[in-house]
């Protein structure tokens, strides 16, 4: 290994690995030298902090909402509280998937996790939780869609279904022929489209207009899952919200039985669900879908759901790091990247729960947590 020459000012962090890249990379050590990573031995006349333990990419929570809580909107102070909560369990890059609040300011926090914002929820008025989303008519949803992708990071988030009170019944929010303009307008701007969807009827429009994420999937079916497979369209389970789904039929059962019955059938087979996914080959990402309901910080056990949903351990960890960095466009740890990463005592790929146990979190290259 050559050796390279740096400026004795300032501590360089040993990190003596094993240091997980990627799939096909697992390198037996590397360094931080100026917020950066490397691994070429440096040559260095100041202070050197060896790290040890098993060293993972910054993990990824593609289902977040900062700036959001049960009332909708929160202040910037209740913001970077909760971005902070997530960067402390090890959560670095954040997929906000919608948020009432103008999230912007906090890519210009050094301290906090790097962030990629959908800007606002788009939803039908009465469609969807009160004060969260930008409510329109479905007359406005192509111009509001390249409106908010240009807000945006280069992601919007739809609503695609919610109860509907007349049915009595999870239904569609838009039509096919709405989806598909509406993303087509999107992919022209250069942005991606990710929905929310509980039910089946929603899912096939989404596939025929060209979504690129789906957010929860309970109401995929084998075909479905064969296409999204075959496009590489991922999904996020958020199993920690679906666990909710015994309460939300709980709420609506005296006025909708219906929508009651679907959610308790969709809740008892949420672990046969995501095997599915993971069977048919289709791509998982973790995602907590905290704010609103969910606390932050909650991406260590959202992972230790979906391995209880049999998935291996090593494609979660996965899924949660280097696989989402690839499929969000974002650096991993490779030569001269920022250095986000997370060290753990254990190696997470053999046993899950190491995730809620960092011994060191590293964003920009400073020790934060």
């Amino acid at each position: 290994m050559q050796d390279r020459t740096v400026s004795a000012a300032g501590d360089v962090l040993h990190l003596t690995g094993p240091v997980l890249v990627d799939d096909a990379r697992v390198e037996p050590e590397a360094w931080v030298l100026g917020g950066r990573i490397t691994f070429e031995r440096p040559r260095h006349g100041g202070a050197v902090t060896e790290i040890t333990g098993t060293v993972v990419p910054g993990l990824v929570d593609v289902h977040c909402h900062v700036g959001l809580d049960s009332g909708g909107a929160t202040d910037r102070d209740l913001a970077v509280k909760q971005a902070t909560l997530d960067r402390d369990a090890g959560t670095l890059l954040i997929r906000d998937a919608g948020s009432p609040l103008d999230t912007a300011f906090v890519h210009e926090r050094e301290d906090l996790p790097r962030l990629i914002r959908a800007a606002r929820f788009i939803a039908r008025p009465k469609r969807y939780l009160r004060h969260y989303a930008r409510e329109i008519e479905p007359s406005e949803l192509t111009a509001v869609a390249a409106d908010e992708a240009r807000k945006g990071d280069g992601w919007i988030k739809l609503i695609a279904d919610w109860i509907d009170r007349d049915h009595g019944d999870l239904a569609p929010l838009w039509t096919p022929e709405e989806l598909r303009d509406a993303l087509e307008a999107v992919h022209r701007i250069g942005a991606r489209a990710t929905a929310h969807t509980f039910a089946e009827e929603a899912i096939q429009p989404l596939l025929d207009a060209g979504i690129d994420c789906i957010e929860h999937g309970t109401g995929m079916t084998e075909e479905h899952m064969r296409v999204a497979a075959a496009r590489g369209i991922p999904v996020v389970p958020t199993l920690l919200q679906v666990d909710n789904f015994t309460g939300y039929a709980d709420a609506g059962e005296a006025k909708f039985p219906r929508y009651a019955e679907r959610m308790r059938a969709m809740h008892g087979r949420r672990y046969e669900q995501v095997r599915a996914f993971h069977e048919a080959g289709v791509p998982l990402l973790v995602g907590t879908d905290a704010g609103g309901t969910l606390g932050h910080g909650l991406l260590p056990q959202e992972a230790a759901e979906m391995v209880r949903a049999g998935i291996p351990a090593a494609d979660v960890v996965a899924a949660a790091s280097w696989r989402a960095r690839a499929f969000l466009g974002a650096d991993t740890l490779t030569e001269g990247a920022s250095a986000d990463l997370v060290v753990y005592a254990e190696d997470p790929r053999e046993r899950i729960a190491a995730l809620a146990d960092p011994a060191h979190v590293v964003l920009r290259g400073a020790r934060v947590a």
